[in-house]
């Protein structure tokens, strides 16, 4: 059987999905449950690959797999071999051509800033505080600039190896809500730390340090210079996964 899950974690205390020796990472626990359930060990495939400190609400594994166990139970078993922070929400049997990375169409992730003086130490795990006044509606603004098929070089951290740096943003919305900024940025793919340097380039905006206009510009140069920097991880989460 071919398996689909929906997992949601906490990722602070994890050093991201992709499995490494001698630390704690969301696949190694994944694939430690599931051994844990069925006795066998798989590798389970991930939607995408998230950096140390980056949480998911909704994030889409896959594993094949001779168990029996009925999919509305899978859950159920795997929590209970799962450590805390990562829980797995549901599960479903797929056709065998489903792969949790390749049959993905897009993502949504959602950022959030604390921007208050004093930091809200119950978002401290899940929001970048950012002490100084940003102006939410200049960064959503600039966010306008960001719509539509780029070639994204300059707003990806080096070490990537992908065929093409051309991504399409479908949509990118930045709201306030009281002291916290979020961002929802949905696309058909991101590169390495793309989201983080474009919510660090927004931030620039929202503080002054960047015209709202110049960042089309940034955009075209392909130069990681001139874009902001990157975000810190735990502000960042997955949001939406889509197939």
């Amino acid at each position: 059987m071919n398996i689909k899950l929906e997992l949601q974690f906490d990722g602070t205390d994890y050093h991201g999905w992709q499995i490494q020796s001698g630390v704690s990472t969301i696949q190694g626990e994944l694939r430690r449950a599931i051994k844990a359930v069925t006795g066998e060990v798989v590798m389970p495939v991930g939607c995408g690959r998230t950096d140390a400190g980056v949480h998911a609400m909704s994030y889409i594994a896959s594993y094949k797999t001779e168990n029996r166990i009925p999919a509305d139970r899978i859950p159920y078993a795997l929590n209970a071999h799962l450590p805390p922070g990562i829980i797995c929400r549901g599960a479903e049997i797929m056709p065998d051509s489903f792969n949790a990375a390749r049959s993905a169409k897009g993502k949504t992730y959602r950022y959030i800033i604390d921007n208050n003086e004093f930091p809200d130490v119950m978002m401290s795990r899940f929001a970048w505080h950012y002490r100084y006044p940003l102006d939410a509606a200049l960064m959503a603004d600039a966010a306008k600039a960001f719509l539509g098929t780029h070639d994204f070089i300059g707003f990806a951290a080096s070490g990537f190896s992908v065929k093409t740096t051309v991504r399409t943003i479908h949509s990118l919305i930045v709201k306030r809500e009281g002291n916290m900024i979020i961002t929802d940025i949905t696309g058909n793919g991101f590169l390495y730390n793309m989201v983080r340097i474009i919510i660090g380039t927004l931030a620039d905006v929202g503080g002054g340090k960047t015209a709202a206009d110049a960042v089309a510009e940034t955009i075209l140069s392909g130069d990681r210079s001139r874009a902001g920097i990157t975000a810190p991880a735990n502000g960042l989460c997955l949001k939406e996964v889509f197939y």
